[in-house]
């Protein structure tokens, strides 16, 4: 066998390893079945053997799950339908098997999906402390449920509402919070894993080891993804999951509250909550049938369709440095300095030093430097208090930061990143103190609009000038936006790409514009609904169409978040460089001058206040605007396409104009820095799903309507023309 390798102790127990040829990280494939088989067979047959400890020979991977590949090569419902009931086999063959010779899984690295699985399916797991070791089932994230088994099993194991927690959410445990749930058996040191798996395996074979498990009960208490939505009545129903009536008030719960998170657009939380329910109300076999069959549906889902493909679109980001020049190498970066203590600037030394980086913080007095180390020290204590980290490692993280008002302590920085005040003046003064002080670093902008070429010019290397721009909050926010300005060399640019995965973002690079590309789509969507706003629409109207549409927040409540002022900063450089498409509706600036700046002022189109409960839009803002308290909005989805198409036609623009370098970078920027629906893709692939014909249909009907902001874009009229996509077939 290739992929799986037995090799027999002395003791009688057979270690069964997996080692998938040519690939870092295990996957499971369907094209393994016949080896599968064969090691069952062997481990079966052979007297010699008592036990069996399962591994991987992977350095740092237990199993991560079924090949994505595999999956997107799926036709039918059928073919996926019959996959999963292929992977249900194999694990009852290993449970069977299970039953006569015992068969521990010995774990380090990441568990998850499949690979968990497999390990569910074991008698005993063992796992190591090591922080790479984490156990989930995150299929959800790609809008599945598990298809292997995994939805009987962990709930058998460890009860209703933990799986529920697990599977709903789609998230990973570390070793110690699985041993608490019950998820593994032991946690040891990576060094005695297999001396203890094989101890532990005879012990099972001599019947002087029987693992006597609880499994976590109800205990009145809803999975932590959806406690929020109940209320005392139903806690006290719902007291122990053993209660039929309990559960089928759990069920329908969890349920209401899935749909109040999904608005329905996520199906695969809802499949594996009726799977579940089959699995307990009619049986496990019954349960395994349901949960291939909603599987096979989920596979050939459109939702599945768009996040695998955004899941494929990372992978390749993860590999791509970032220039087309061959032969280029990254700076070796073993050093930063952050100019600006601020949210942005602490945040990006936060994350600097997560990755283990040292970071010089430098702000203009030591109480802004203050309050820049306990934005630092917060974060890091919230992981302790989260236990993802431990008191000893908050402290050796935060030992990396130092901090100066000064320049000292930068001359030996190799990246230095300026987060100051949004001036092109200010920005170019901070690049030339940087060149004196320390005249080989790269000089990075976290500027979100300001043209990196311009905040360049003057400097003595431009061709080590690029921008880096990160989202707020920084430390939640996966994506950073690479700027290559004209004279940015390549070694430059993908240094800062480096630096940036090394931090742990997805990386986009984009050439160099106003706006960039990011903040460009995002300004024409912003711009649309206070348009509307001005021409009478209610504030709560236009939010909740643009989140029923699947954005985590409505335009309105995220300028409110931004600061009003910011925005209409940002409108004004927009509408300097793009003219009228990109003008802002009039009396706008009213907003900042009457002093609503959004919440940091508490008070913007909603009203902010310290009491917890549902934000009330603050009915006196439309004062301040033409149509004053009269309102009448147009329907929730004329208002949420007028929005959207403003955004996927700038995009377009994007990619004609050449800021971008793919529509899959586009797709990963809009989906992971603005929010756009993963579900839908990304403005490029949504625009493929409509047809480039039926966009231009519906801009051009607005344009007659409002104008030359709805001017289709010259790609998209292109690929009108002749029937073409974004993404080619």
């Amino acid at each position: 066998m290739s992929t799986f390798r037995i090799e027999v102790g002395q003791d009688g127990v057979a270690l069964l390893l997996m080692d998938v040829e040519g690939e870092s990280a295990n996957t499971l494939r369907a094209d393994f079945n016949e080896e599968f088989e064969q090691g069952f067979k062997k481990l079966s047959e052979d007297p010699a053997i008592k036990a069996i400890v399962f591994a991987s020979a992977k350095p740092d991977s237990f199993i991560m799950g079924a090949d994505v590949a595999m999956l997107a090569r799926v036709k039918t419902q059928a073919e996926a339908t019959a996959l999963a009931r292929g992977g249900q086999q194999a694990m009852q063959r290993l449970e069977d098997l299970g039953k006569r010779k015992p068969i521990v899984a010995a774990i380090h690295g990441p568990a998850l999906g499949g690979g968990l699985e497999l390990a569910l399916a074991c008698n005993y797991r063992i796992a190591t402390d090591d922080r790479r070791t984490q156990l989930g089932q995150p299929e959800v994230q790609l809008g599945l449920i598990p298809g292997a088994g995994g939805t009987q099993r962990l709930r058998a194991l460890i009860g209703i509402a933990e799986a529920l927690d697990l599977i709903l959410t789609g998230k990973s445990v570390r070793a110690s919070k699985a041993r608490k749930l019950g998820l593994v058996d032991e946690v040891v040191p990576r060094a005695i894993l297999l001396d203890v798996a094989r101890r532990r395996a005879l012990e099972l074979a001599n019947g002087e080891l029987k693992p006597e498990r609880t499994k976590i009960n109800f205990k009145g208490g809803l999975p932590k993804v959806l406690r929020s939505m109940a209320d005392t009545e139903v806690l006290q129903a719902v007291a122990l999951e053993e209660n039929p009536v309990g559960r089928r008030i759990l069920f329908q719960q969890a349920r209401k509250a899935l749909l109040s998170k999904t608005h329905g657009h996520y199906p695969a939380p809802e499949k594996a909550l009726e799977a579940l329910r089959i699995g307990i109300e009619k049986g496990a076999e019954e349960g395994y049938r349901a949960e291939a069959q909603l599987f096979g549906e989920l596979v050939v889902s459109d939702v599945s369709r768009r996040l695998v493909e955004i899941f494929f679109a990372t992978q390749a980001l993860k590999k791509d440095q970032g220039v087309d020049e061959p032969g280029v190498k990254p700076r070796k970066v073993q050093k930063v300095s952050m100019l600006g203590a601020g949210l942005m600037g602490a945040g990006i030394a936060y994350v600097t030093a997560e990755a283990g980086i040292p970071v010089r913080l430098k702000d203009k007095d030591d109480a802004a430097l203050g309050r820049g180390f306990k934005q630092i020290a917060g974060i890091l204590d919230e992981r302790v208090k989260r236990r993802r980290l431990t008191r000893r490692e908050r402290d050796e993280k935060l030992a990396l930061v130092t901090g100066a008002t000064d320049y000292s302590g930068i001359k030996n920085a190799d990246v230095v990143i300026e987060a100051v005040f949004e001036d092109i003046k200010v920005k170019q003064g901070v690049l030339r103190d940087v060149e004196r002080e320390t005249p080989q670093a790269i000089f990075a902008s976290n500027t979100s609009s300001l043209p990196i070429g311009k905040i360049a010019e003057g400097a003595q290397h431009p061709e080590r000038v690029v921008g880096m721009h990160f989202f707020s909050p920084v430390n939640k926010m996966p994506l950073l936006e690479v700027i290559r300005a004209p004279k940015s060399s390549a070694e430059t640019v993908a240094t800062a790409v480096a630096l940036g995965k090394k931090i742990g973002k997805t990386v986009i690079v984009v050439n160099d514009g106003v706006g960039f590309y990011t903040s460009r789509i995002l300004a024409p969507y912003v711009n649309e609904a206070a348009f509307m706003f001005n021409d009478g629409a209610a504030v709560e109207d236009i939010d909740k169409a643009l989140v029923d549409f699947g954005f985590p927040v409505g335009p309105m409540q995220l300028l409110d978040e931004v600061g009003i002022d910011v925005g209409a900063k940002v409108a004004h450089i927009m509408h300097e460089a793009f003219g009228l498409r990109l003008a802002p509706p009039a009396g706008f600036e009213k907003l900042v001058e009457s002093g609503r700046l959004g919440r940091k002022s508490r008070k913007g189109f909603y009203l902010y206040t310290e009491e917890k409960g549902p934000k009330v839009v603050d009915k006196t803002v439309y004062e301040l605007s033409p149509q004053g308290q009269k309102r009448s909005s147009p329907p929730h989805a004329e208002i949420a396409e007028r929005c959207v198409l403003q955004m996927v036609n700038e995009a377009a623009l994007c990619l004609g104009e050449g800021i971008l370098r793919s529509a899959r970078d586009g797709d990963v920027g809009a989906v992971f820095g603005l929010g756009w629906p993963p579900f839908r893709g990304g403005p490029f692939r949504y625009a493929d799903s409509l047809g480039a014909a039926q966009v231009v249909e519906r801009l051009r009907r607005y344009q007659d309507r409002f104008g030359a902001r709805f001017a289709p874009a010259p790609k998209l009229v292109e690929l009108a023309k002749i029937g073409g996509k974004f993404y080619p077939a």
